[in-house]
């Protein structure tokens, strides 16, 4: 368990789009006490989890402790089953404690690994546990890796297998995180994949729709089961008890918090995709960077209906006019163009037209395109009578428009892609630019479930298939944004004579 990526304990969701409001929470409020779950529909109601098909358990974790709060009586149920265990775990938990006066990362990251060996020892004695050490309140930048892990675990032989990680909807990013690369492998795989809350058990209330009944299964513990889910808690002390009695040391899991994982019932979200394995295509989806394992990779980009579908919430369902986080992007945007006024520009997946119009202030003609009918509307009102500006409805890359542009801006659309047709945007960009032309391109970082491909893994592949260098690079936990432009690449300053 982890109190936050900041040293504020705050806790803020990093999905990208969310149809929920964003959840700030603090570990050392009381929360919602567990006698109002535990006697609630979302508890009581939940139908049994069907293990009697389960060959192997594969339980993944965000920070060590969370396999034993989230799945604990799960594991020891597994083992009595004889269903073979692994547990995965992201991080070693080295920032559990931001703040302490007494105890330094490296310092917790060994401390919660041994615990996470006892801990995982008294539930399941014969699993195979791995901690990969990936960066603790970074996981979010790391979703690719974490998913060939799992898959490693799975490999082909995803009949009989159940697979567990966190909620996706814990507002936890790390917890996200996880979730996202567990979703991405039951969706190429198709094993079963269930997920458990942790901190929703804390700011949720019994009623309040943020667990869905219908969703939820469990697990009635035995007597045995629940004393050694009970003595794996203990053992995580670095989380259960403070650090010492300094500011900054305080205990992580609290007594009314720990309550909710000594109830008799361990409570979970079964996931189900539409038409799984298969993507909306009706075909099975790929995953990015994992070779050609299982079956073959084909293109599960985001249709046209998903996107329909979204606006229907409202005109600026991603907050392009409201939010500062997309005004701040926005001007970062604006300045890394290392030309002041460009002739030509396309911009696929233009939305409600939002950055068109700054791009309309520094290039004559502008062309820009989206899937779907309903932001255009929104977009054409916008820049009503403006000159040079064109909107089309186009899906890219199949319908990418003939002719070469001195600006092509790749804004928030390339993780809509699948695997194979992000390489042929990437190619088509390139070929559509002049001979000096410029390539931007900026996506989000974290993780979104929906997406088939992550922002960092878009720009790795554009970086590296592209044939262009980059001019510009601008990376921050929540985007990165990239300058590419044919070589040579020269600066700002050079091309003004400043430099030789």
């Amino acid at each position: 368990m982890n109190r936050s990526e900041e040293v504020s304990d705050r806790y803020i969701p990093q999905q990208r789009p969310s149809r929920r409001a964003a959840v700030t929470f603090d570990h050392r409020d009381a929360g919602t006490p567990e006698q109002l779950w535990a006697t609630s529909r979302e508890v009581k109601g939940a139908r049994p989890l069907d293990l009697s098909d389960v060959h192997r358990l594969v339980v993944t974790a965000a920070h060590p402790d969370d396999e034993s709060l989230g799945a604990g009586g799960l594991l020891a149920r597994a083992v009595g089953l004889g269903i073979q265990v692994v547990v995965l775990i992201a991080s070693a938990g080295e920032a559990s404690h931001p703040a302490s006066p007494t105890h330094h990362p490296e310092d917790l990251a060994r401390v919660r690994s041994r615990e996470a060996q006892a801990a995982v020892g008294r539930l399941a004695p014969a699993s195979r546990l791995d901690v990969l050490d990936l960066p603790d309140g970074r996981l979010s930048t790391v979703v690719d890796v974490m998913a060939r892990e799992i898959l490693d675990r799975i490999g082909d032989r995803s009949q009989g297998t159940l697979l567990v990680a966190p909620w996706h909807d814990d507002n936890h990013p790390d917890h996200a995180a996880v979730s996202a690369a567990a979703r991405r492998v039951a969706l190429r795989t198709g094993c079963r994949l269930v997920e458990y809350p942790i901190w929703a058990w804390h700011w949720g209330r019994p009623g309040d729709g943020v667990l869905s009944p219908e969703q939820l299964v469990a697990v009635d513990l035995t007597l045995r089961e629940r004393q050694q889910k009970g003595d794996a808690l203990a053992i995580y002390r670095s989380q259960v008890a403070p650090l010492s009695d300094a500011p900054g040391d305080e205990a992580v899991v609290p007594p009314g918090f720990a309550e909710h994982f000594r109830r008799d019932r361990e409570v979970f979200v079964a996931i189900t995709f539409p038409s799984a394995p298969t993507g909306a295509s009706g075909r099975s989806p790929s995953l990015p960077g994992l070779g050609g394992r299982g079956r073959p990779a084909e293109d599960p980009s985001l249709d046209r209906d998903f996107f329909d579908d979204f606006y229907r919430a409202g005109r600026d369902p991603w907050g392009f006019e409201s939010r500062w986080y997309e005004e701040r992007k926005r001007d970062i945007t604006l300045a890394s163009l290392p030309r002041r006024h460009f002739a030509s520009a396309f911009e696929p997946g233009c939305a409600i037209g939002v950055l068109t119009a700054a791009l309309a202030d520094r290039c004559d003609r502008v062309l820009a395109t989206d899937i779907s009918a309903a932001p255009l509307a929104v977009a054409r009102e916008r820049l009503a009578g403006r000159d040079g500006v064109r909107f089309e409805q186009r899906r890219i890359p199949a319908q990418w428009p003939p002719g070469r542009f001195d600006l092509v801006v790749l804004s928030e659309v390339c993780y809509y892609c699948g695997a194979d047709d992000l390489g042929r945007v990437i190619r088509a960009a390139a070929a559509s630019l002049n001979r000096d032309g410029i390539l931007l391109a900026c996506h989000w970082r974290h993780p979104v479930v929906e997406y088939p491909i992550s922002g960092d893994e878009v720009h790795r592949r554009i970086r590296e298939e592209s044939g262009l260098e980059v001019l510009v690079e601008h990376l921050e936990e929540d985007f990165q944004l990239d300058v590419l432009t044919p070589s040579p690449a020269l600066s700002v300053a050079r091309r003004d004579g400043l430099v030789r």
